[in-house]
């Protein structure tokens, strides 16, 4: 046998018993707040800090929380603004991507140049000039100043774009002959050879919309328009001080919807990042 059909051993080394002892220190470090926090909020006060295997579990802890603040004002909110804003993600950057890939137009490199830009750009910086911008359009605490920044996403952009020009461009002429129009074609070709695509970026939206902070922090100031985790902050500072058996509950409840789908769905969440990953 040859040495070039020797199989090669560079392309993988499996893990060595280092390798693993770090994987499952960084499990324990990871998993070791969200088990404080679970077992704080299903026991009595006196039980948060200190362990009892036998201590009384308890749900009085949600029910104080959700009745001393307006969380299912807060809830609605959320849900309404992640909503809204992948809605808009979705088509501008299905219709920009779509016209990247597949149209010529002068300064098209340019223009996709500067769509890359942005995610060079940190949101943080731009934090002032938003704040000028919605007070300039008067709509300062409401839903729309919070998801108006994020509905051109050109993570979204870039990632479509991608992806469609992976599609073979005889399919969309196949299409042309079959006498559809542009938005025919890029409804009942491109959007469902792109699905996976859809679904990861979907994932990555929700989930850091629903995580956001600081600038809907800045820019809401009643309850209105105030999102889950701006609620959660105002709630665990001035309504509940130190009672940490309230507050890590309250905690579980904003995070709930997402943990829960997390588990529901791990298999879909897995799949989708594969299949968008091999383009």
């Amino acid at each position: 046998m040859s040495k070039s059909s020797a199989p090669s051993r560079l392309a993988y080394n499996e893990p060595t018993g280092l390798d693993t002892l770090a994987a499952w220190l960084l499990a324990l470090l990871w998993i070791l707040p969200l088990a404080y926090a679970v077992w704080t909020a299903f026991h009595p006060a006196e039980f948060s800090t200190r362990f009892t295997l036998f201590a009384p579990l308890t749900l009085d802890n949600f029910r104080r929380a959700w009745n001393a603040a307006p969380f299912a004002r807060y809830f609605l909110n959320t849900t309404l603004l992640v909503a809204m804003i992948l809605a808009v993600q979705l088509v501008l950057g299905t219709l920009a991507a779509y016209a990247f890939a597949r149209y010529q137009f002068k300064g098209r490199g340019i223009a996709f140049g500067l769509v890359l830009v942005q995610l060079m750009v940190m949101p943080d910086i731009l934090l002032v000039e938003n704040y000028r911008t919605m007070a300039r359009l008067g709509i300062v605490d409401t839903l729309l100043a919070i998801g108006l920044p994020y509905f051109a996403s050109a993570f979204a952009i870039f990632l479509l774009r991608q992806t469609f020009m992976g599609i073979p461009k005889e399919l969309d002429e196949a299409a042309r002959v079959e006498g559809a129009s542009a938005m025919q074609t890029l409804w009942r070709v491109y959007v469902p050879l792109a699905r996976p695509v859809y679904t990861a970026f979907a994932l990555v939206s929700v989930s850091f919309h629903w995580n956001n902070f600081l600038w809907p922090l800045i820019i809401t100031n009643s309850v209105n328009a105030r999102p889950l985790t701006v609620g959660l902050q105002v709630f665990s500072s001035v309504d509940q001080g130190v009672d940490w058996s309230v507050i890590t509950a309250a905690t579980l409840m904003t995070s709930a919807p997402l943990l829960i789908a997390f588990l529901l769905f791990q298999r879909q969440f897995v799949q989708s990042f594969m299949r968008a990953g091999i383009k």
